[in-house]
C-alpha cells in the first residue's frame, strides 16, 4: 500500500509489550519525525511499559492498553475520536486487531515470519539467514520507509545510585531472563564476577523484581559487588547502566536497554539465535553463541528446560571466554 506521508498529520503506532520490543520501535519513531516533522505520533502500549517512551521526544501521547471490557471500550472510543490518518500495528495479534478492525484509516502491519520461524526451529530450514534486525522489520511494515543510521532511544532524568559515583571501573551483569533456556547459568555469572573482581573491576548486578533472588545469590558469592536489582524501575536501571563500561546479559529486555543508553552489551544467546532479529542494534556490542550446535534454535521465545538435556548452547560459553571477550568491546585503561 502506498501512502503520501507529506499530507499525514496524525498517526497511531501500536506495540503493547515488552521492554525490548518497545525499545526496538524507537528508530522508526525517530526516523518518521526526522523526515516528516509535522506528523504527530501517538503510541499504544501496556501500562507497565509506559516509562520506556515517557521521555521520548518523538511521541506525542501514550495510550495505556486496557484488558477489561469496559475500560477497553472507553479507550477504543477515545482513539476512534482522534480520527487517525494512519495506524502502524507492530504487535499484530488478536488484541490489537480488535482495535485496528474498527478504525477507518490505512493500516500497516508487522509481518511476523511465523512459518519461517517454525521451519527453523523444528526442521532447521533457515529462511531467515539474511533477515534484517527487528527495527528494520518494523520499518518494513510500511514499504516506502527507511530508517536513519542511529540506534535505539531511551531518556531518563534519574541520577545513578551513589555507589556508582566513586570513579571506579564498573561492569554490569544482568543475569535474568524470562525463560530458563535464555539464561546463562548462575554459577557462570558468579565465576565471571570473580574474574572481573580479580582484574580490579567493580561488579554491578542489575535486574527487575523477578531477578532479585538470582542477583542476591550471585552477590553472596562475590567479594564486594553492588546489587542494584530493583522493582522494575527501568528509569533507574538505565541511569545505573550508564555508569558501566559494559553490561553482560542474556537475550533479554535489559540487553536492549543497555544498547539504548549506548553501553556495550556482551550478550549470551542460548536457545535463540541472531536470525530472529533481536540482537543488539547499532551499538558496539557482542553476541556470544555456539553456532555449530545442530539443536539451535530449539525455540523462538524460550523454554523451561533444555529439550536435549545437555544445555550445551549455554554451558559451552565459559566464564573464561566471557571474560576474554571484554577486550573486544572495552578500550584498555
Amino acid at each position: 500500500m502506498y501512502m503520501n506521508l507529506e499530507k499525514v498529520k496524525k498517526i497511531l503506532v501500536i506495540r503493547l509489550s515488552s521492554l525490548g520490543d518497545i525499545l526496538l520501535t524507537t528508530p522508526l519513531l525517530r526516523s518518521i519525525k526526522k523526515m516528516y516533522p509535522n506528523i504527530s505520533i501517538d503510541f499504544m502500549l501496556k501500562e507497565e511499559y509506559e516509562d520506556i517512551l515517557l521521555k521520548n521526544p518523538n511521541v506525542n501521547k501514550l495510550y495505556k492498553f486496557a484488558e477489561s471490557k469496559l475500560e477497553k471500550q472507553v479507550l477504543f472510543n477515545s482513539i476512534i475520536a482522534q480520527n487517525y490518518e494512519m495506524v502502524i500495528d507492530l504487535q499484530n495479534n488478536f488484541r490489537t486487531r480488535e482495535l485496528t478492525g474498527i478504525l477507518k484509516c490505512p493500516l500497516f502491519k508487522l509481518k511476523k515470519h511465523h512459518i519461517d520461524k517454525f521451519l527453523f526451529v523444528y526442521f532447521k530450514i533457515n529462511k531467515l539467514k539474511d533477515a534484517p534486525s527487528i527495527p528494520v522489520r518494523y520499518a518494513n511494515a510500511f514499504d516506502i520507509f527507511e530508517l536513519d543510521n542511529y540506534g535505539l532511544d531511551f531518556k531518563t532524568d534519574n541520577q545513578p545510585k551513589e555507589q556508582l559515583q566513586t570513579g571506579e571501573k564498573f561492569i554490569g551483569m544482568s543475569p535474568g531472563a524470562r525463560h530458563y533456556t535464555k539464561r546463562w547459568p548462575k554459577g557462570y555469572y558468579t565465576e565471571l564476577g570473580k574474574l572481573l573482581e580479580a582484574d580490579k573491576y567493580k561488579v554491578v548486578l542489575l535486574g527487575g523484581i523477578d531477578d532479585q533472588d538470582l542477583c542476591d545469590e550471585i552477590a553472596k558469592e562475590l567479594s564486594n559487588p553492588i546489587n542494584l536489582c530493583n522493582e522494575n524501575d527501568v528509569m533507574q536501571t538505565a541511569a545505573d547502566m550508564m555508569m558501566c563500561k559494559v553490561v553482560y546479559c542474556n537475550d533479554s529486555g535489559l540487553m536492549h536497554l543497555a544498547t539504548a543508553v549506548n553501553v556495550p552489551a556482551i550478550a549470551f544467546f542460548g536457545s535463540t539465535v541472531r536470525e530472529f532479529g533481536f540482537f543488539p542494534y547499532k551499538n558496539k556490542s557482542l553476541v556470544m553463541e555456539r553456532d555449530r550446535l545442530q539443536c539451535r534454535p530449539c525455540t523462538h521465545i524460550g523454554k523451561k528446560r533444555c529439550p536435549q538435556k545437555h544445555f550445551s548452547c549455554m554451558l559451552e560459553i565459559t566464564p573464561e571466554d566471557a571474560f576474554k571477550s571484554l577486550s573486544l568491546v572495552v578500550e584498555p585503561t
